[in-house]
């Protein structure tokens, strides 16, 4: 075989190999990276007769029902010093009236809701409504100043569901 065919064979087969890396490398430039979805803020945990909820068992979401700027997000961050997992934060849903404070909820009897009325003080009322935060719903009207030191658990005295935040 001459030098010529050589050469022509050599260049035909690294041109081969080019097209193969660029081909390659254009599928893996393309390709979407992969993703993992955002942790939730909390998670259902089912608990038992004579089970006990403590505050880092709970998730508690905070919803500003006044004019006073920030009040949600300072009463969160106190809930979270005082143990309890963040949930959401934000305003009042538009037409919401609520003089002190309020927590939002389908089960007036359920442990956590319990715990976390204890932290918000003797002028705060249960009431039956949904709302579409994680946790423990919480309405903060301009009466409301600051959480109070209450009950450290509440015992579960029927199988119940609470929603917890992730752990690790």
């Amino acid at each position: 075989m001459n030098i010529h065919v050589k050469t022509l064979l050599t260049l035909a087969v690294l041109v081969v190999l080019l097209m193969l890396g660029v081909t390659w490398g254009w599928a893996s430039l393309t390709k979407p990276f992969p993703h993992k979805a955002a942790p939730k803020d909390c998670y259902p945990t089912v608990l038992q007769p004579g089970d006990r909820v403590s505050p880092p068992k709970v998730t508690v979401s905070v919803f500003n029902a006044s004019e006073r700027v920030g009040l949600a997000e300072r009463t969160l961050s106190a809930f979270e010093d005082q143990g309890f997992g963040p949930g959401e934060a934000g305003n009042a849903p538009k037409g919401t009236v609520v003089h002190y404070a309020q927590i939002w909820t389908q089960d007036r009897r359920n442990p956590a809701v319990l715990l976390v009325a204890s932290r918000l003080g003797p002028h705060a009322s249960i009431v039956r409504k949904k709302h579409g935060g994680p946790g423990v719903v919480v309405m903060v009207g301009p009466q409301f100043e600051k959480l109070v030191q209450g009950k450290q658990s509440t015992k579960v005295t029927q199988p119940t569901t609470i929603c917890s935040p992730p752990t690790g």
